[in-house]
Protein backbone atom coordinates (compact mmCIF):
# COMPACT_ATOMS: atom_id res chain seq x y z
CA UNK A 1 0.00 0.00 0.00
CA UNK A 2 1.40 3.42 -0.98
CA UNK A 3 2.16 5.97 1.74
CA UNK A 4 1.26 9.54 0.76
CA UNK A 5 2.68 12.62 2.53
CA UNK A 6 0.64 15.59 1.32
CA UNK A 7 1.58 19.17 2.12
CA UNK A 8 2.53 18.29 5.70
CA UNK A 9 3.48 21.14 7.98
CA UNK A 10 4.26 21.07 11.73
CA UNK A 11 4.38 24.04 14.10
CA UNK A 12 5.28 23.66 17.78
CA UNK A 13 3.85 26.20 20.23
CA UNK A 14 1.61 29.23 19.72
CA UNK A 15 1.92 32.97 19.21
CA UNK A 16 5.34 34.66 19.23
CA UNK A 17 7.06 31.55 20.59
CA UNK A 18 5.70 29.28 17.84
CA UNK A 19 8.39 27.35 15.95
CA UNK A 20 7.96 26.03 12.43
CA UNK A 21 9.63 22.62 12.55
CA UNK A 22 8.58 21.30 9.15
CA UNK A 23 7.31 23.33 6.21
CA UNK A 24 4.98 22.04 3.51
CA UNK A 25 6.40 18.69 2.41
CA UNK A 26 4.95 16.18 -0.03
CA UNK A 27 6.10 12.85 -1.44
CA UNK A 28 4.78 9.32 -1.98
CA UNK A 29 6.43 6.07 -0.91
CA UNK A 30 5.32 3.31 -3.22
CA UNK A 31 4.41 -0.08 -1.78
CA UNK A 32 7.53 -2.14 -1.13
CA UNK A 33 9.95 0.78 -1.49
CA UNK A 34 12.71 1.60 0.98
CA UNK A 35 13.32 5.32 1.52
CA UNK A 36 15.90 7.07 3.68
CA UNK A 37 15.19 10.50 5.18
CA UNK A 38 18.24 12.69 5.78
CA UNK A 39 19.01 16.30 6.56
CA UNK A 40 20.86 18.54 9.04
CA UNK A 41 20.23 18.11 12.76
CA UNK A 42 16.97 19.70 13.83
CA UNK A 43 15.42 19.78 10.35
CA UNK A 44 12.33 17.79 11.36
CA UNK A 45 13.26 14.27 10.23
CA UNK A 46 11.96 12.56 13.36
CA UNK A 47 8.96 14.88 13.49
CA UNK A 48 8.07 13.80 9.96
CA UNK A 49 8.46 10.13 10.82
CA UNK A 50 6.30 10.44 13.94
CA UNK A 51 3.56 12.07 11.87
CA UNK A 52 3.82 9.21 9.36
CA UNK A 53 3.36 6.84 12.30
CA UNK A 54 0.28 8.69 13.54
CA UNK A 55 2.05 9.60 16.80
CA UNK A 56 2.03 13.34 16.03
CA UNK A 57 -0.70 15.35 14.35
CA UNK A 58 0.31 17.65 11.45
CA UNK A 59 -0.51 21.33 11.82
CA UNK A 60 -1.49 21.35 8.15
CA UNK A 61 -1.66 18.82 5.35
CA UNK A 62 -2.16 15.12 5.85
CA UNK A 63 -0.78 11.62 5.44
CA UNK A 64 -2.59 8.67 3.87
CA UNK A 65 -1.89 4.96 3.85
CA UNK A 66 -3.52 3.98 0.59
CA UNK A 67 -6.83 5.86 0.66
CA UNK A 68 -7.08 5.94 4.47
CA UNK A 69 -6.02 9.15 6.28
CA UNK A 70 -3.64 8.58 9.20
CA UNK A 71 -5.09 10.23 12.32
CA UNK A 72 -3.55 7.87 14.89
CA UNK A 73 -1.32 4.79 14.91
CA UNK A 74 -2.69 2.77 11.98
CA UNK A 75 -2.85 -1.03 11.95
CA UNK A 76 -0.01 -2.64 10.04
CA UNK A 77 2.49 0.15 10.75
CA UNK A 78 5.41 -0.62 13.08
CA UNK A 79 7.94 1.83 14.54
CA UNK A 80 11.54 1.06 15.58
CA UNK A 81 13.27 3.70 17.70
CA UNK A 82 16.95 4.52 18.16
CA UNK A 83 17.10 3.88 21.90
CA UNK A 84 16.48 0.17 22.29
CA UNK A 85 17.42 0.52 25.98
CA UNK A 86 14.23 2.50 26.56
CA UNK A 87 11.95 0.77 24.06
CA UNK A 88 12.48 -2.71 25.55
CA UNK A 89 11.19 -3.62 29.00
CA UNK A 90 14.27 -4.82 30.95
CA UNK A 91 12.18 -6.70 33.54
CA UNK A 92 10.54 -8.83 30.85
CA UNK A 93 12.11 -11.67 28.90
CA UNK A 94 12.66 -11.34 25.19
CA UNK A 95 9.69 -13.59 24.56
CA UNK A 96 7.38 -11.45 26.70
CA UNK A 97 8.66 -8.24 25.12
CA UNK A 98 7.66 -9.61 21.74
CA UNK A 99 4.38 -11.12 22.92
CA UNK A 100 3.21 -7.72 24.20
CA UNK A 101 3.37 -6.34 20.67
CA UNK A 102 0.64 -8.77 19.61
CA UNK A 103 -1.57 -8.16 22.65
CA UNK A 104 -3.73 -5.52 20.98
CA UNK A 105 -4.69 -7.97 18.23
CA UNK A 106 -6.00 -10.50 20.80
CA UNK A 107 -4.48 -13.38 18.89
CA UNK A 108 -4.61 -16.99 20.12
CA UNK A 109 -1.59 -17.97 22.22
CA UNK A 110 -0.43 -20.45 19.59
CA UNK A 111 -0.42 -17.74 16.91
CA UNK A 112 1.49 -15.34 19.16
CA UNK A 113 4.09 -18.02 19.88
CA UNK A 114 4.43 -18.74 16.16
CA UNK A 115 4.95 -15.07 15.35
CA UNK A 116 7.49 -14.63 18.16
CA UNK A 117 9.47 -17.66 16.99
CA UNK A 118 9.35 -16.51 13.37
CA UNK A 119 10.41 -12.93 14.19
CA UNK A 120 13.35 -14.02 16.33
CA UNK A 121 14.46 -16.47 13.66
CA UNK A 122 14.25 -13.69 11.05
CA UNK A 123 16.70 -11.53 13.06
CA UNK A 124 19.03 -14.48 13.81
CA UNK A 125 18.04 -14.72 17.49
CA UNK A 126 16.17 -18.03 17.49
CA UNK A 127 15.93 -19.60 20.94
CA UNK A 128 16.49 -16.41 22.95
CA UNK A 129 12.94 -16.09 24.34
CA UNK A 130 14.03 -16.78 27.93
CA UNK A 131 16.82 -14.18 27.99
CA UNK A 132 16.40 -10.67 29.37
CA UNK A 133 17.45 -7.65 27.26
CA UNK A 134 20.16 -6.70 29.77
CA UNK A 135 21.82 -10.08 29.15
CA UNK A 136 22.38 -9.16 25.49
CA UNK A 137 24.77 -6.91 23.58
CA UNK A 138 23.53 -3.63 22.13
CA UNK A 139 23.31 -5.10 18.65
CA UNK A 140 21.29 -8.05 19.91
CA UNK A 141 18.93 -5.74 21.78
CA UNK A 142 18.27 -3.74 18.64
CA UNK A 143 17.55 -6.98 16.79
CA UNK A 144 15.01 -7.76 19.52
CA UNK A 145 13.44 -4.32 19.00
CA UNK A 146 13.20 -5.00 15.26
CA UNK A 147 11.78 -8.48 15.91
CA UNK A 148 9.12 -6.96 18.17
CA UNK A 149 8.05 -4.74 15.29
CA UNK A 150 7.84 -7.79 13.01
CA UNK A 151 5.46 -9.61 15.36
CA UNK A 152 2.54 -7.52 14.10
CA UNK A 153 3.47 -8.57 10.54
CA UNK A 154 3.59 -4.95 9.35
CA UNK A 155 3.07 -3.68 5.85
CA UNK A 156 5.00 -0.50 6.74
CA UNK A 157 8.03 -0.18 9.02
CA UNK A 158 9.16 3.26 10.18
CA UNK A 159 12.64 3.46 11.70
CA UNK A 160 14.05 6.45 13.60
CA UNK A 161 17.86 6.20 13.49
CA UNK A 162 17.65 2.53 14.49
CA UNK A 163 21.35 1.78 13.96
CA UNK A 164 22.92 4.90 15.47
CA UNK A 165 23.72 3.38 18.87
CA UNK A 166 25.71 0.32 17.72
CA UNK A 167 29.32 -0.18 16.61
CA UNK A 168 30.36 0.03 12.96
CA UNK A 169 30.52 -3.72 12.29
CA UNK A 170 27.16 -4.34 13.94
CA UNK A 171 25.72 -1.43 11.99
CA UNK A 172 26.82 -2.95 8.69
CA UNK A 173 25.31 -6.31 9.67
CA UNK A 174 22.03 -4.65 10.67
CA UNK A 175 21.87 -2.68 7.41
CA UNK A 176 21.93 -5.96 5.51
CA UNK A 177 19.45 -7.48 7.94
CA UNK A 178 16.93 -4.66 7.45
CA UNK A 179 17.20 -5.04 3.67
CA UNK A 180 16.62 -8.79 3.94
CA UNK A 181 13.62 -8.25 6.22
CA UNK A 182 12.08 -5.77 3.77
CA UNK A 183 12.13 -8.49 1.14
CA UNK A 184 11.09 -11.31 3.46
CA UNK A 185 8.07 -9.47 4.86
CA UNK A 186 7.32 -7.48 1.67
CA UNK A 187 7.28 -4.23 3.65
CA UNK A 188 7.46 -0.57 2.80
CA UNK A 189 10.27 0.98 4.87
CA UNK A 190 11.09 4.59 5.77
CA UNK A 191 14.24 5.16 7.82
CA UNK A 192 15.60 8.37 9.33
CA UNK A 193 19.39 8.41 9.52
CA UNK A 194 22.27 10.87 9.93
CA UNK A 195 24.68 8.48 8.19
CA UNK A 196 24.85 9.36 4.49
CA UNK A 197 26.62 6.13 3.49
CA UNK A 198 23.86 4.18 5.24
CA UNK A 199 21.12 6.30 3.66
CA UNK A 200 22.36 5.55 0.15
CA UNK A 201 23.26 1.91 0.81
CA UNK A 202 19.85 0.78 2.05
CA UNK A 203 17.47 2.97 0.05
CA UNK A 204 15.66 2.95 -3.26
CA UNK A 205 15.23 6.71 -2.78
CA UNK A 206 16.78 9.31 -0.47
CA UNK A 207 14.52 12.10 0.77
CA UNK A 208 16.61 15.18 1.67
CA UNK A 209 15.27 17.88 3.98
CA UNK A 210 16.63 21.41 4.32
CA UNK A 211 17.36 22.94 7.71
CA UNK A 212 15.30 25.35 9.83
CA UNK A 213 12.53 24.85 8.93
CA UNK A 214 12.70 21.44 7.34
CA UNK A 215 11.30 21.07 3.84
CA UNK A 216 11.84 18.72 0.96
CA UNK A 217 14.67 19.87 -1.30
CA UNK A 218 15.48 16.64 -3.14
CA UNK A 219 14.08 13.18 -3.82
CA UNK A 220 17.01 11.18 -5.16
CA UNK A 221 16.62 7.76 -6.80
CA UNK A 222 19.27 5.13 -6.01
CA UNK A 223 19.78 2.35 -8.54
CA UNK A 224 22.15 -0.14 -6.95
CA UNK A 225 20.39 -3.48 -7.41
CA UNK A 226 21.36 -6.10 -4.86
CA UNK A 227 23.52 -4.60 -2.08
CA UNK A 228 26.75 -6.04 -0.71
CA UNK A 229 28.96 -4.35 1.89
CA UNK A 230 32.17 -5.38 0.12
CA UNK A 231 31.35 -4.15 -3.39
CA UNK A 232 28.36 -1.79 -3.41
CA UNK A 233 30.13 1.14 -1.75
CA UNK A 234 32.78 1.10 -4.47
CA UNK A 235 30.26 1.23 -7.32
CA UNK A 236 30.11 4.49 -9.34
CA UNK A 237 26.36 4.86 -8.65
CA UNK A 238 26.96 4.68 -4.90
CA UNK A 239 29.84 7.17 -5.00
CA UNK A 240 27.81 9.58 -7.15
CA UNK A 241 24.69 9.47 -4.99
CA UNK A 242 26.70 9.72 -1.77
CA UNK A 243 28.40 12.90 -3.03
CA UNK A 244 25.05 14.30 -4.12
CA UNK A 245 23.39 13.72 -0.75
CA UNK A 246 26.45 14.95 1.17
CA UNK A 247 26.49 18.21 -0.82
CA UNK A 248 22.81 18.82 -0.15
CA UNK A 249 22.99 18.10 3.57
CA UNK A 250 26.02 20.36 4.03
CA UNK A 251 24.76 23.33 1.98
CA UNK A 252 23.39 26.43 3.80
CA UNK A 253 19.65 26.61 4.34
CA UNK A 254 17.67 28.30 1.57
CA UNK A 255 16.89 31.96 2.27
CA UNK A 256 13.55 31.94 0.46
CA UNK A 257 10.67 29.53 0.09
CA UNK A 258 10.20 30.68 -3.51
CA UNK A 259 12.54 30.09 -6.40
CA UNK A 260 13.17 28.37 -9.67
CA UNK A 261 12.60 24.68 -10.19
CA UNK A 262 16.34 24.12 -9.91
CA UNK A 263 16.48 25.97 -6.60
CA UNK A 264 13.54 24.09 -5.19
CA UNK A 265 14.98 20.79 -6.32
CA UNK A 266 18.00 21.67 -4.22
CA UNK A 267 20.63 19.88 -6.27
CA UNK A 268 23.57 21.63 -7.89
CA UNK A 269 23.36 21.30 -11.70
CA UNK A 270 26.50 19.18 -11.85
CA UNK A 271 24.87 16.58 -9.61
CA UNK A 272 21.57 16.25 -11.44
CA UNK A 273 20.87 12.96 -13.22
Amino acid sequence: MDLHVEGVKKVYGDGPTARLALDETSFTVESGQFISIVGPSGCGKSTLLMMMAGLLKPTAGGIRLGSTPISGPPPGVAVVFQDYGRSLFPWMTVGKNLSMAAAADKLPKAEVARRVDEALTAVDLAGTQALYPWQMSGGMQQRVAIARALVIEPTVMLMDEPLAAVDAQTRADLEDLVLALRDRYDMTVAMVTHDIDEAVYVADRVIVLAAHPGRLIADIPVDLGRRDQLTTKAEPEFVKRRAEVFTLVRRPAATSSAGSDAELDGRPPELKA
